[in-house]
């Protein structure tokens, strides 16, 4: 089939490289310009964008997405296939493709509709997410899905982790259900609607009067961006890996109190920290920083 790929960061370029190496035709590419990155504030291109030039497709970086519209009408192609891309796509540019465009959704739709859907899964305590094959339509996640499938979440999946895992499991489900989009009616959404609303720095902020095992899923949710925090004589500290423990090691201690290596009190339980990264410097095993903390609690 002839398509057009729009998407822009890691979990989109195994997609598609999948759909050039199972055939279809890549008719363009559009993902995001080339943004500043790093200290030298070098122009770096999306992930997609750099595996688009290695596989030899057209490509545009519209800054919005409507100055595509010429470029997916003429393209030829009868379907667009949306794997986050980072940009909401107009009325206009939907309606340019004989069979509009498919999104690959990491949620279980109408379940975490919106920008955060992997991190609002973790942070509300939900065993299990999966990914949506939906058809786009101008509301926010509201169309009609053609599949799903269902993965669990463990308390060992950061964001990153469970990204991952569905990026690879939205590309294979992608895959199978290509062929039959043109010819198909999808089902509309049933169910509860939730929206992922965008994360900000500040909630991440770690207020250790919380329960330990919301404290456990801040941290996971934060990893990689924007990072859990709190401050350690001053400085901030990021947690990038925790997990809960109903300790009685706690009992007395205010929140934010060490009660062992890498071992914070909380309002509810401990928090075991396992992965850390002081200000300034890279991350480490929660362990080796705690060898060298000459302090006696977090968040002061």
């Amino acid at each position: 089939m002839r398509l057009v790929f729009l998407g822009s960061p890691p979990e989109a370029q195994g997609a598609l490289r999948a759909l050039h190496d199972a055939g279809h035709e890549i008719a363009l590419v559009v993902t995001q310009p080339d943004r500043k990155r790093g200290r030298g504030g070098d122009l770096v291109p999306s992930p997609v964008k750099r595996t688009a030039t290695e596989l030899g497709l057209r490509i545009v970086t519209p800054e919005r997405c409507k100055e595509s519209l010429d470029d997916i009408a003429n393209s030829g192609a009868e379907l667009g296939v949306v794997v986050a891309f980072g940009q909401l796509i107009p009325p206009s540019v939907l309606a340019a493709l004989p069979s509009g465009y498919v999104n690959v959704h990491f949620s279980l739709l109408p379940r975490w509709r919106g920008a955060a859907p992997v991190e609002r899964a973790i942070l509300a305590g939900d065993t299990e997410t999966g990914v949506c094959i939906m058809q786009l339509e101008a509301g926010l996640d509201t169309g009609p899905v053609y599949a799903c499938r269902t993965i669990p979440i463990t308390p060992d999946d950061t964001a990153g982790d469970l990204r991952r895992r569905l990026a690879d499991l939205g590309t294979e489900l992608l895959l199978t259900e290509i062929d039959s989009v043109p010819d198909r009616t999808p089902t509309p959404q049933k169910g509860e609607e939730t929206y992922a609303e965008k994360l900000s720095v500040e909630e991440f902020a770690v207020n250790w009067s919380r329960p330990a095992t919301e404290l456990a899923r801040l941290v996971m949710a934060g990893n990689p961006k924007p990072g859990a925090w709190t401050t350690a004589k001053g400085a901030r500290l990021k947690l990038h890996r925790a997990k809960a423990e109903h300790a009685s090691a706690a009992d007395g201690a205010e929140p934010g109190a060490l009660v062992g290596p890498g071992r914070v009190a909380t309002g509810d339980g401990v928090l075991v920290l396992t992965e850390v990264q002081p200000e300034g410097k890279a991350a480490m095993p929660a362990s080796a920083w705690a060898a060298g903390f000459r302090g006696d609690r977090l968040g002061a």
